[in-house]
């Protein structure tokens, strides 16, 4: 795997959503470059300011929606 196959999957391996042969590539890759993993770490603690955020109660449909369109958006 190279930097940017892990950074297209990096939301399907934090969510656990990758195949097995996937996650273990994507495992030695992070294991091995530490770009990725800092934009690994870089991107948890975006999830988790964003979820710490105030504001209103979002249905799960919305919350799909949102999520959706962000994992949409385009990689550099």
């Amino acid at each position: 795997m190279n930097c940017a196959e892990c950074v297209e999957l990096v939301t399907e391996f934090l969510d656990g959503a990758m195949g097995e042969p996937a996650e273990l590539r994507c495992l030695v890759h992070l294991a091995r470059c530490e770009g990725c993993e800092t934009y690994l770490h870089q991107f948890r603690q975006t999830i988790a300011a964003v979820g710490a955020l105030p504001g209103p109660n979002l249905s799960s449909a919305v919350r799909g929606q949102l999520l959706g369109a962000f994992r949409s958006l385009p990689r550099d």
